[in-house]
C-alpha cells in the first residue's frame, strides 16, 4: 500500500522540480513572441506530474532495495535526456570531469569515439594510432560484451568509463561485424591516447595527401602549416592534394568551417538552425585558397562523421572538391554542453547544420562523386617468365644517371622508414585510385591551358 504522506510528499518534490524547470525554461526562452505564446499555452502537465510522482513514491515504498531520492532523481533525469536522440545526455560531476579530460587530446584509454545503437555500443571510428586502430576494430562495429559484461542497454557514460583506464591495464571487447555470424573478441591494452589530427605526406612530385583524423579547435592551424610543408617539400607549387577523411568522427564545429575555407575562396561554408530564432549561424569564407586552385579529392567512409561531413559537403557543394569513397555516417545534429550548478553538465542537441546548398545530411550522410568500395592492391601473379628490357641486352649503352643514382642510395636508406609510410599510401586503394584521378585533372587542366595558349 501506498502511504499517503510519501505520496504528498513525492508529489510536492516533483512540483518544485517542475518549477525548477520551468524557471530555467523561462530563463532560456525565446524572443520569438510566436514561440513564447505557444509554450504558454501547453502550460503545466499536471497529468504526467501527478503519475511521475505516483511511480516515484511506489518505488520508495515498495521496491526490492531501498533507493535514494538522488539516485532515482538523476535516472529520471538520464532518461529523459537519452529518449531525446542518441547524442542528448546527462553527465554528473565525475562524467563531465572525464568529458573535459576527453577534449584536452590525452587520456588513458583505447581510442575508440562510440555513439548508441539499439541499446548497443556502436564504434563511429576507431582513432588513428590508437590500441583500438592498431588491433583492427572498424566503424560500425557494435561491442557486445565489454570484460565479459553485457553491453545491452548499458549506458553509453558506463560503457566508456569501462574501456577508459589505467594505461598498461587490458580489457576484453567482443563485437559484432556485418558479414560475420559470430562475435569477434578482441584483448586490447589500454594506452595513454594523444590524438594528433594532421599528418602528410608527398606521395610523389607535385602530389600530396592529408590525414585529419579528427577536428580540434587548431586543426586548421596545423594543417595550413602541413600543406606549406609539402609546398616545400615539393619546391614547387602541387598538383594535387589527397584530403582523406576517413574514419574521422568530428569534432569542433569551428574547426570544420575553418579547414574549408581554407580551400574555399568564397560563399557560405555551413549554417546551423535550430527550433529557437538564435539557434541560426552562418559561417562564411574568407578571400584566399592555399593551393590556389589545384584539384583536390577528399576521401570519405562510413566512419566520416559530424565535422567531416561539413568539409565535405562545403568542398562538394562548391564543387571545389571530388568526393570519393564510400556514403558518410550522417550525423547532422549540433550538441551543446551546459554546466550545472552542482558541477554536472547536459549534452543535447540545439540545431541541425546544413551545407551551403541547404542540404541537411542528418541520418543520409555525404554521398560520394565517385563510390569506391572497400579494396586491397596485391602484386600480379607471375608466370615465372620475365620480361626483357634494354637492361637486360648484352652492351647496353650505360645511362648518365647511375653514378648518380648510386650517390644517392645512402640518403635513400636514411629515408627507408618514410618511404615504408609513403609505400603503404599508395597501396591503400582508395589512396591509389585519388592519385591516379588527381593526375588525370592535372594533366587535363594542363592541356586546357595549351589549348587557349596560356
Amino acid at each position: 500500500m501506498i502511504r499517503a504522506r510519501e505520496v504528498s510528499a513525492a508529489f510536492l518534490f516533483s512540483i518544485s522540480i517542475l518549477s525548477g524547470l520551468h524557471s530555467a525554461v523561462s530563463y532560456a526562452a525565446p524572443t520569438d513572441v510566436k514561440e513564447q505564446e505557444e509554450q504558454s499555452e501547453q502550460g503545466l502537465p499536471l497529468d504526467q506530474l501527478r503519475n511521475f510522482s505516483d511511480i516515484f513514491a511506489r518505488i520508495k515504498s515498495d521496491y526490492v532495495e531501498q533507493v535514494s531520492d538522488k539516485e532515482l532523481l538523476e535516472n529520471a533525469i538520464r532518461g529523459m535526456l537519452s529518449g531525446l536522440d542518441p547524442h542528448s545526455t546527462y553527465l554528473n560531476t565525475d562524467e563531465y570531469k572525464e568529458l573535459k579530460i576527453g577534449t584536452t587530446g590525452q587520456f588513458g584509454g583505447l581510442g575508440i569515439q562510440v555513439g548508441m545503437e539499439n541499446g548497443y555500443v556502436k564504434v563511429i571510428s576507431p582513432i588513428d594510432d590508437t590500441p583500438a586502430y592498431k588491433a583492427g576494430i572498424k566503424a560500425g562495429d557494435l561491442i557486445v560484451n565489454l570484460d565479459n559484461k553485457p553491453v545491452k542497454n548499458m549506458s553509453l557514460n558506463d560503457a566508456v568509463k569501462l574501456m577508459r583506464g589505467k594505461p598498461g591495464s587490458k580489457i576484453k571487447l567482443s563485437v559484432m561485424r556485418e558479414g560475420s555470424d559470430s562475435p569477434i573478441n578482441f584483448e586490447l591494452e589500454r594506452a595513454i591516447i594523444k590524438v594528433k589530427s594532421v599528418k602528410s605526406h608527398l606521395l610523389e612530385p607535385g602530389f600530396g595527401y592529408v590525414r585529419i583524423s579528427t577536428f580540434q579547435s587548431k586543426t586548421a592551424k596545423h594543417l595550413k602549416a602541413a600543406i606549406e610543408d609539402l609546398l616545400e617539400e615539393n619546391k614547387a607549387p602541387l598538383n594535387g592534394l589527397i584530403v582523406d577523411l576517413r574514419n574521422n568522427p568530428g569534432g569542433v564545429l569551428n574547426a570544420a568551417a575553418d579547414v574549408s575555407d581554407l580551400f574555399i575562396d568564397q560563399g557560405k561554408l555551413v549554417y546551423t538552425q535550430g527550433r529557437v530564432s538564435d539557434s541560426y549561424f552562418e559561417f562564411n569564407a574568407k578571400s584566399g585558397d592555399v593551393l590556389n586552385d589545384a584539384p583536390i579529392v577528399v576521401l570519405i567512409n562510413a566512419g566520416s562523421a559530424s565535422a567531416s561531413e561539413i568539409v565535405a559537403g562545403a568542398l562538394q557543394d562548391h564543387k571545389r572538391a571530388v568526393i570519393m569513397g564510400e556514403k558518410s555516417f550522417g550525423k547532422g545534429s549540433v550538441q551543446t554542453i551546459q554546466e550545472l550548478r552542482n558541477g554536472g553538465a547536459v549534452k543535447f542537441t540545439t540545431a541541425r547544420y546544413f551545407t551551403p546548398s541547404g542540404r541537411s545530411i542528418q541520418a543520409e550522410g555525404i554521398e560520394p562523386d565517385i563510390e569506391i568500395k572497400d579494396m586491397q592492391l596485391t602484386a600480379g601473379v607471375k608466370n615465372g617468365i620475365s620480361k626483357i628490357t634494354e637492361a637486360d641486352l648484352s652492351g647496353h649503352l650505360s645511362n648518365p644517371d647511375e653514378r648518380k643514382e648510386k650517390n644517392n642510395e645512402a640518403q635513400d636508406e636514411s629515408d627507408s622508414e618514410l618511404n615504408n609510410i609513403v609505400n603503404k599510401l599508395r597501396n591503400d586503394y582508395k589512396v591509389h585510385e585519388a592519385l591516379n584521378l588527381l593526375k588525370g585533372m592535372h594533366i587535363l587542366s594542363a592541356t586546357k591551358r595549351t589549348s587557349i595558349g596560356e
